[in-house]
């Protein structure tokens, strides 16, 4: 009688439940965080629960949310932007400056200021090239660069700290349409950047993930040496994520500017760290090469839940700082246990 011998099973085609899937995905620590900050305020702060107020939630999250995207997309390709914050306000400045200075039509300071965000991209990422510094120390020293920028060109045009109203400008009304308009759902004030905000985060997820490009993006970010030895154009996705990280700042800033009618010379300091902490909670690694732009948009949908959320519930806006840190720290912790899950 012949002997049937078992055959061992191969380990390399074990299958994993849909559990331990999900549980992989980046974004998953900032959908719970999400959920857990939502059932707080909900509990403590009764105004919380109004359904009109989700507009107000939504739009305080798109102005993080925008940028977040962006960033996010430029660490997940291992790179840093400090001059976030500032070079929004840059492209606002530059839009107002040069319509008002020069009595252009204000869709022409529109389309300049697009190109200088751009250049601005474009430059971090050619420095950081060629120079081979950190993105850290390049991005730090465009950062005072635009600081010092924004508030010299602004005194010097308008004499004061703020832009110059574009109201009697022509295009004014047009380019408000365009960047500051709002609509109802219901009981719902709708503003136009949270339909931006959506967009933006659909078109970067499925360029992230469903795109050639986004491979390069995961390869330059794991190990740019690995990359270019498979013939990723390492450079080139560098400064088109640096770029993207214009654009961004580009449209918030013209939200910003017609929302408004003007901006201080000195508004964004500090939110590039707000916009890092972001991309963090929605599953981007310091060390790059692993996160999600959906994710990030979730730890922007955090923010604006939490600022509206201490606000209702009566508490002191001072603990909003102490909650950006203790989110961040509970984030790194969260996204290293996923990641170890993942790689498992």
């Amino acid at each position: 009688m012949a002997t049937v011998t078992a055959t061992p099973a191969d380990d390399r085609v074990g299958t994993r439940s849909t559990l331990s899937t999900v549980l992989a995905r980046p974004e998953v620590g900032a959908l719970i965080g999400a959920i857990a900050v939502a059932t707080l305020f909900l509990a403590v702060a009764p105004a919380f629960r109004s359904v009109g107020n989700i507009g107000t939630i939504l739009y305080g999250s798109s102005t993080i949310g925008i940028m977040a995207v962006a960033v996010a997309m430029l660490m997940i390709g291992g790179e840093f932007d400090l001059s976030a914050g500032v070079a929004v306000t840059t492209s606002g400045l530059a839009a107002a400056h040069t319509a008002w200075w020069f009595g252009l039509n204000v869709w022409a300071g529109v389309f300049i200021a697009l190109l200088i965000s751009l250049a601005i991209g474009a430059f971090n990422g050619f420095l950081l090239h060629k120079t081979g510094l950190p993105s850290f120390l390049v991005t730090l020293g465009t950062f005072f660069v635009l600081q010092g920028v924004n508030l010299a060109m602004t005194r010097l045009i308008t004499g004061g700290v703020s832009s110059n109203s574009l109201r009697d400008l022509d295009g004014f009304d047009s380019a408000k349409a365009v960047f500051a308009a709002d609509f109802s759902l219901g009981p719902v004030n709708v503003k136009i950047p949270v339909v931006y905000w959506v967009v933006f985060t659909v078109i970067a997820a499925v360029l992230l993930l469903r795109s050639r490009y986004g491979n390069w993006i995961f390869a330059v970010g794991g190990d740019s040496a690995a990359a270019r030895a498979v013939g990723v154009p390492v450079v080139a996705t560098k400064i088109a994520l640096f770029m993207g990280v214009g654009l961004a700042a580009w449209l918030l800033g013209m939200h910003l500017l017609f929302q408004f009618n003007n901006l201080q010379s000195g508004q964004g300091i500090g939110n590039e760290f707000i916009y890092i902490i972001a991309a963090v909670i929605g599953g981007c690694l310091l060390t790059g090469g692993y996160g999600s732009v959906v994710g990030a948009s979730v730890g922007a949908l955090i923010f604006g839940m939490t600022q509206l959320g201490i606000t209702y519930a009566g508490w002191n806006p001072d603990w909003f700082r102490t909650f950006l840190g203790v989110m961040l720290i509970a984030s790194v912790l969260v996204n290293m246990f996923v990641k170890r899950k993942a790689e498992g």
